[in-house]
Protein backbone atom coordinates (compact mmCIF):
# COMPACT_ATOMS: atom_id res chain seq x y z
CA UNK A 1 0.00 0.00 0.00
CA UNK A 2 1.44 3.40 -0.95
CA UNK A 3 2.21 5.98 1.69
CA UNK A 4 1.97 9.75 1.35
CA UNK A 5 5.24 11.45 0.42
CA UNK A 6 6.52 14.82 -0.79
CA UNK A 7 4.94 15.85 -4.09
CA UNK A 8 1.76 13.80 -3.54
CA UNK A 9 -1.61 15.52 -3.72
CA UNK A 10 -3.58 14.33 -0.71
CA UNK A 11 -7.10 14.69 0.66
CA UNK A 12 -7.42 14.75 4.45
CA UNK A 13 -10.39 14.98 6.77
CA UNK A 14 -9.37 16.65 10.02
CA UNK A 15 -10.54 18.09 13.31
CA UNK A 16 -8.34 20.71 14.96
CA UNK A 17 -8.58 21.57 18.63
CA UNK A 18 -6.68 23.41 21.34
CA UNK A 19 -5.13 21.73 24.37
CA UNK A 20 -8.35 22.34 26.34
CA UNK A 21 -10.35 20.35 23.76
CA UNK A 22 -12.09 23.36 22.15
CA UNK A 23 -12.47 22.67 18.41
CA UNK A 24 -11.27 25.55 16.22
CA UNK A 25 -11.75 23.95 12.79
CA UNK A 26 -13.02 20.77 11.19
CA UNK A 27 -13.72 19.38 7.74
CA UNK A 28 -16.73 17.47 9.09
CA UNK A 29 -19.67 17.90 6.75
CA UNK A 30 -17.38 19.43 4.10
CA UNK A 31 -15.03 18.20 1.42
CA UNK A 32 -11.69 16.99 2.77
CA UNK A 33 -8.76 19.41 2.75
CA UNK A 34 -6.74 18.94 -0.43
CA UNK A 35 -3.08 19.95 -0.66
CA UNK A 36 0.23 18.91 -2.20
CA UNK A 37 2.85 17.75 0.30
CA UNK A 38 5.93 19.97 0.15
CA UNK A 39 4.20 23.11 -1.15
CA UNK A 40 3.78 24.62 2.34
CA UNK A 41 0.02 25.01 1.94
CA UNK A 42 -0.57 23.91 5.56
CA UNK A 43 1.46 24.36 8.74
CA UNK A 44 4.63 22.20 8.85
CA UNK A 45 3.47 19.95 11.71
CA UNK A 46 0.25 19.06 9.87
CA UNK A 47 2.10 18.33 6.63
CA UNK A 48 4.80 16.27 8.40
CA UNK A 49 2.13 14.18 10.14
CA UNK A 50 0.52 13.22 6.82
CA UNK A 51 3.84 12.03 5.35
CA UNK A 52 4.01 8.25 5.71
CA UNK A 53 0.25 7.76 6.16
CA UNK A 54 -1.66 5.34 3.90
CA UNK A 55 -5.12 5.99 2.42
CA UNK A 56 -7.77 5.26 5.05
CA UNK A 57 -5.30 5.65 7.93
CA UNK A 58 -6.29 7.75 10.94
CA UNK A 59 -4.13 9.32 13.62
CA UNK A 60 -4.19 11.96 16.33
CA UNK A 61 -1.25 14.35 16.60
CA UNK A 62 -0.12 17.25 18.74
CA UNK A 63 1.73 20.13 17.09
CA UNK A 64 3.94 22.49 19.08
CA UNK A 65 3.82 26.24 18.24
CA UNK A 66 7.11 26.22 16.29
CA UNK A 67 5.59 23.64 13.87
CA UNK A 68 2.25 25.48 13.70
CA UNK A 69 1.85 29.28 13.79
CA UNK A 70 5.02 30.12 15.69
CA UNK A 71 5.72 31.39 19.17
CA UNK A 72 3.87 34.46 20.44
CA UNK A 73 6.03 37.55 19.86
CA UNK A 74 5.50 40.57 22.12
CA UNK A 75 7.30 42.79 19.59
CA UNK A 76 4.35 42.31 17.21
CA UNK A 77 2.07 44.14 19.66
CA UNK A 78 1.87 47.93 19.42
CA UNK A 79 -0.24 50.70 20.87
CA UNK A 80 -1.29 53.42 18.45
CA UNK A 81 -3.20 56.68 18.81
CA UNK A 82 -6.83 56.48 17.65
CA UNK A 83 -6.15 59.42 15.34
CA UNK A 84 -4.05 57.06 13.18
CA UNK A 85 -7.16 54.99 12.35
CA UNK A 86 -9.30 56.25 9.44
CA UNK A 87 -12.58 57.87 10.54
CA UNK A 88 -14.70 55.38 8.58
CA UNK A 89 -13.37 52.48 10.70
CA UNK A 90 -15.07 51.92 14.05
CA UNK A 91 -12.67 49.62 15.91
CA UNK A 92 -14.01 46.93 18.23
CA UNK A 93 -12.26 44.43 20.48
CA UNK A 94 -11.21 41.38 18.43
CA UNK A 95 -11.68 43.15 15.08
CA UNK A 96 -9.17 42.35 12.35
CA UNK A 97 -7.59 45.33 10.58
CA UNK A 98 -5.07 45.64 7.77
CA UNK A 99 -2.17 47.99 8.38
CA UNK A 100 0.55 48.95 5.96
CA UNK A 101 3.90 49.44 7.66
CA UNK A 102 6.33 51.78 5.91
CA UNK A 103 7.75 50.16 3.81
CA UNK A 104 6.00 46.85 3.48
CA UNK A 105 3.00 44.83 2.49
CA UNK A 106 -0.31 45.16 4.33
CA UNK A 107 -0.38 43.05 7.48
CA UNK A 108 -3.38 41.73 9.41
CA UNK A 109 -3.60 42.80 13.05
CA UNK A 110 -6.20 42.19 15.75
CA UNK A 111 -7.54 44.90 18.06
CA UNK A 112 -6.41 43.54 21.44
CA UNK A 113 -7.34 46.50 23.67
CA UNK A 114 -8.95 49.88 23.11
CA UNK A 115 -9.90 52.99 24.99
CA UNK A 116 -10.88 56.58 24.14
CA UNK A 117 -7.35 57.53 23.03
CA UNK A 118 -5.47 54.41 21.93
CA UNK A 119 -5.72 50.97 20.33
CA UNK A 120 -3.45 48.04 21.08
CA UNK A 121 -2.90 46.05 17.89
CA UNK A 122 -1.57 42.50 17.82
CA UNK A 123 0.23 41.30 14.67
CA UNK A 124 0.58 37.71 15.87
CA UNK A 125 -1.52 34.98 14.25
CA UNK A 126 -4.46 34.22 16.61
CA UNK A 127 -3.00 30.70 17.12
CA UNK A 128 0.60 31.86 17.77
CA UNK A 129 2.05 30.26 20.88
CA UNK A 130 -0.65 27.59 21.02
CA UNK A 131 -0.23 23.81 20.92
CA UNK A 132 -2.67 22.34 18.40
CA UNK A 133 -4.18 18.85 18.29
CA UNK A 134 -5.42 17.33 15.04
CA UNK A 135 -7.35 14.17 14.35
CA UNK A 136 -6.39 13.17 10.80
CA UNK A 137 -7.98 10.77 8.33
CA UNK A 138 -6.09 10.43 5.05
CA UNK A 139 -8.85 9.98 2.47
CA UNK A 140 -6.72 9.64 -0.66
CA UNK A 141 -3.29 10.01 -2.22
CA UNK A 142 -2.86 11.13 -5.82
Amino acid sequence: MSKAKEGDKVKVHYKGSFKDGKVFDSSEGKDPLEFTIGQKMVVPGFENAVVGMASGEKKKISIQPKEAYGEYKEDLVATVDRSEIPDDIKPELGMMLKVKPEPGRPTAVTVKELNEKTLTLDGNHPFAGKELTFELNLVSIG
